[in-house]
């Protein structure tokens, strides 16, 4: 993740060698870094607390993917058998842009950007797990107006476990 990257900037305090040693945009590292203080200075002047888990927690990562699904919710693009994406709700088919860095091909993705050119192309993309969609996005992802394609099938599987281990929490009261 992007943001080990960003852990390990701030660990080298800010060093404009380290970045260069390492094939790093300091520019885009800066940028970052003020977004972030930016966000601590809305979150103070409305009294919010300011907090953040512990780097090496397990919750880490899950609860950053969290977040990020929570704000695109409606970017998210499923693996096909047939090996492209398929954006979900409209069908676009798509491929994970070249500048990608994931080492594998995940199932679902949530992107930030669409890319047109010879190719439709999902850029910034970010892995994650199927379950969370229902999870964090009921609403959205009402199955009675989903197109009829693998992603749907997929949905309605997740839909089903999710009920199922409702139904068992509620029998074990």
């Amino acid at each position: 993740m992007l943001v080990n990257v960003y852990h390990a900037y701030k660990q080298n305090q800010e060093d404009p060698q380290w970045c260069y040693e390492n094939f790093i945009n300091q520019r885009a590292l800066k940028s970052a870094a003020n977004v972030r203080q930016q966000l601590a200075r809305i979150m103070a002047r409305f009294n919010l607390r300011l907090c953040s888990m512990d780097f090496n927690s397990r919750d880490y990562y899950v609860n950053i993917r969290k977040a990020m699904l929570a704000g695109y919710f409606m970017q998210v693009a499923h693996s096909e058998r047939t090996g492209h994406y398929l954006t979900v709700k409209d069908n676009q088919t798509v491929h994970l842009h070249p500048s990608s860095c994931l080492d594998h091909k995940p199932e679902w993705v949530i992107y930030n950007e669409y890319v047109l050119t010879s190719r439709n192309f999902i850029r910034t993309v970010t892995d994650i797990r199927g379950e969370r969609l229902v999870e964090i996005a009921p609403h959205y992802y009402d199955l009675s107006n989903f197109p009829n394609c693998e992603a749907k099938r997929k949905l309605e599987k997740l839909y089903k476990k999710r009920e199922n281990a409702k139904d068992e929490s509620r029998s074990k009261k």
